[in-house]
């Protein structure tokens, strides 16, 4: 049997997630990943291995020595001054990545307009983030409901206001799906949530049958 490597499976299952957004790009893309933790740089450069990648958070999370050795800049910074360190960057960027981060930013709106500006004219964005039903959804480990995390800031970011700061800004939205449901992943999760609800846990499919995520793909005009 040939062997698919998680990416590609990642690609198949989320047709509008984040691997599918980078498979798109150019082979020689300069990243911003917004947030990059839980293995990014690695999982980034498998897919396109000449992209110029630079990672911003303001800690290691989940990021292995050899991970980081992925990155070609790699900026760690304070939580006040994040979006500031964005806009230090410079407007250099074919593409931004925030992979569930903005739910996590002190000041989420200049976080979104320094992404915005750090893009090149025709650069594309990535966005995903809890959906603001997820206030309602059960609790359970590994977050469903968005409290779940205590490091979640406020409530969860409205998809209205997002949209409306980043076409302020000259960005397209090409797609946005307020509760992303990939048609197999929630059939998974149907079959899973049995065990999901018994173990208190989301687990594979879980985020997908309820509708978790908000997702958008923008593009600068």
């Amino acid at each position: 049997m040939k062997y698919f490597p998680r990416n590609t499976i990642a690609r198949i299952l989320r047709s509008r997630g984040k691997q599918a957004f980078l498979k798109q790009l150019d082979a020689t893309p300069i990243i911003l990943d917004v947030g990059c933790g839980n293995n990014s740089p690695k999982r980034t450069k498998e897919v396109l291995p000449q992209a110029y990648y630079v990672g911003l958070d303001i800690g290691d999370y989940n990021n292995s020595t050899e991970t980081l050795s992925f990155a070609d800049e790699y900026v760690l910074c304070e939580p006040n001054v994040f979006a500031s360190e964005i806009t230090k960057l410079g407007s250099r960027f074919d593409a931004v990545i925030s992979s569930h981060n903005i739910e996590h930013c002190d000041d989420r709106e200049a976080t979104l307009i320094a992404m915005a500006q750090s893009l090149k004219p025709s650069g594309s964005i990535f966005m995903s983030f809890p959906c603001e039903a997820s206030v309602s959804f059960p609790k359970r480990s590994g977050t469903l409901n968005y409290y779940d995390d205590a490091t979640h800031k406020f409530e969860p970011p409205s998809s209205i206001r997002v949209r409306q700061l980043l076409e302020s800004e000259g960005v397209k939205i090409v797609y946005l799906n307020e509760r992303y449901r990939p048609f197999i992943l929630m059939l998974i999760g149907f079959f899973m949530e049995p065990l999901s609800m018994l173990k208190k846990r989301a687990l594979i499919g879980t985020w997908a049958l309820y509708g978790f995520e908000t997702i958008i793909w923008g593009r600068k005009n």
